[in-house]
């Protein structure tokens, strides 16, 4: 893991073009695990630390599914979620994004903010496509989203 860390932050540091894509990756093995088991661990990076608590405040509807977790593993995934969030950590491609958050406002989608919409405006037939169905559904576009690499190319 501290490879992986290491790693991360020369690419980060070294390869301008790669930092404007890229985000931290989920470094954390209970994030991975529990948020994984139902969609990409999204990386604390695109929300400010504010949406992470109101998304942990209310697993119960979590979207419409029931996403309740023992005390101890919601305290650990909310701790590794807000202090990594964009507005703590905010490095390349969140940086983009914690600039169209409103102050004080705390979004609970990353598709809703305005940096994802400019860069997501594709026809409806896209989101229909089988192969995406969700705009959350990064890794039908982006290969290595779950790796922090969201270049298009």
């Amino acid at each position: 893991m501290r490879t992986a860390m290491i790693l991360a932050a020369f690419l980060v540091t070294s390869t301008p073009a790669l930092a404007d894509d890229w985000v931290p990756p989920i470094m954390d093995d209970l994030v991975q695990k529990e948020c994984g088991s139902c969609h990409m661990a999204f990386q604390p990076a695109f929300l400010p630390a504010r949406s992470w608590e109101r998304i942990m405040d209310d697993l119960a509807d979590h979207f419409g599914e029931d996403a309740t977790l023992p005390v101890d593993q919601t305290a650990a995934i909310r701790a590794y979620l807000t202090e990594n969030a964009g507005d703590v950590k905010g490095r390349g491609l969140a940086r983009k994004y914690m600039r169209w958050v409103e102050p004080g406002a705390a979004p609970l989608k990353i598709t809703e903010n305005p940096a994802f919409l400019r860069e997501h405006d594709f026809p409806s037939r896209v989101w229909k496509d089988p192969k995406v169905v969700t705009k959350s559904n990064c890794l039908a576009c982006h290969v290595q989203a779950d790796q922090g690499n969201f270049d298009d190319d």
